[in-house]
Order: C-alpha cells, then sequence, then structure tokens
C-alpha cells in the first residue's frame, strides 16, 4: 500500500510519500504562510507525483487557513485517485515524533495556539492521548505540563514557565514521520480540530 501524508496545520509544510511504510521520498519547509501556494508543487514533486492508494492528513489543531488547505487538498486528491482519506490529529505526531528520542517517557506537546495561547496535549509513554487538546494560556498550560519531556515549536516556553528543569524537544509536525502513527491515532472523521471555541460568536436572543 502507498500512503501520500500532508501536514501543512502550522507553519511547516510537509509532504512524503511511503510504501508499505517505509518513506520513499518527501518535503519539509517551515514557510510561516502560503501553504496554498506551496503545497500542491511539493506533492508533484514526489514520485509518480505522489499517487497513493492512501492519504492521511492532518486535522490540526494549528492555523485554521492551513488545516482547510491540507484537507481540501487531501478530499480533492482521494476522489481523483480513488483513494482513501484519513485524518490525524497535528499534536499526536509531534509526540510520536519526540517519542523517537525518548520512547519510554511521556511527553507533553506545547505547540503555537492563537491569541497568546497554546496548544498543550499530555502522552503516555505508550503514545496514548491523556487528555484532550486544549488552548491555554501559558501560565495555565504550565499547570496542565505533567511531564519532564516538552515536544513542539512552544516547548521551550513552557519550560521556562513550569519554573523548573525540562527537556525539550523543539519540533514542528513533519508528514515524512507519518509512518510513526499507529493505526488507532487515525480516523475516517476528516473534521478540522481547531482546539479552541470559534472567536466569532453568534448573538445571544433577547429575551
Amino acid at each position: 500500500m502507498t500512503t501520500l501524508a500532508i501536514d501543512c496545520a502550522t507553519e511547516a509544510c510537509s509532504v512524503a510519500l511511503f510504501d508499505d511504510g517505509a518513506l520513499v521520498d518527501g518535503r519539509f519547509a517551515a514557510i510561516g504562510r502560503g501553504h496554498a501556494e506551496r503545497l500542491v508543487p511539493m506533492i508533484a514533486e514526489l514520485p509518480d507525483k505522489g499517487r497513493a492508494t492512501r492519504i492521511v492528513v492532518s486535522l490540526g489543531p494549528g492555523s485554521f487557513t492551513g488545516v482547510r488547505i491540507g484537507l481540501a487538498a487531501a478530499r480533492a486528491l482521494g476522489l481523483a485517485w480513488g483513494a482513501d482519506v484519513l485524518g490525524y490529529p497535528t499534536l499526536t505526531l509531534v509526540a510520536a515524533m519526540a517519542r523517537t528520542e525518548q520512547p519510554d517517557s511521556g511527553i507533553t506537546v506545547c505547540m503555537n495556539g492563537g491569541h497568546g495561547e497554546w496548544f498543550v496535549q499530555n502522552f503516555a509513554s505508550n503514545g496514548e492521548a491523556e487528555d484532550e487538546v486544549r488552548s491555554l494560556a501559558p501560565a495555565e498550560a504550565a499547570l496542565a505540563c505533567r511531564h519532564t519531556i516538552l515536544a513542539g515549536n512552544r516547548a521551550g516556553a513552557l519550560a521556562g514557565q513550569t519554573g523548573d528543569s525540562r527537556q525539550v524537544l523543539d519540533l514542528l509536525p513533519d508528514a515524512r514521520a507519518a509512518h510513526l502513527l499507529a493505526p488507532g491515532q487515525l480516523t475516517t472523521t476528516l473534521a478540522p480540530i481547531y482546539g479552541r471555541a470559534p472567536d466569532a460568536r453568534l448573538p445571544q436572543a433577547k429575551p
């Protein structure tokens, strides 16, 4: 089975092609913005233009725009190729990447959120999530941190908030590591994971 992995939910944009779980080729760039312009050309640079029998794509949380771009591309290619499309949570991939360096440790993942908040989630040593992803202010994130191993692009800042000694793994999600995800961490429910309530709210009805 061939798998195309797509991750553009954060400031990084990455794609990878796998054959029975082995990496064939991949691309990764920390670009900040411009995912819509970079994603399709990156896929086209892969062997056979990235064509695969299965597609896995990041569902977030992260950039609202980036998550939607990745999902739209995955759905369109899945329809064109007749490929299955599955999603995975962004922080789950970061935790899996961190476990390659700390395989027997619990991991707290901390990623950039919005409005000065960080996305935080704790993972057990077996890679399973211990809680739901939350968007928290820095002080609240420090209280939510369960582990001494911190991973993600806000791991260093979180370590500074905790006030004690923590090991920091400064990581961005990378589609080239998608083979590290367990089958149970993939879902057929292709709904964005926003990690926090929407900024806009419907007006309350007057009594």
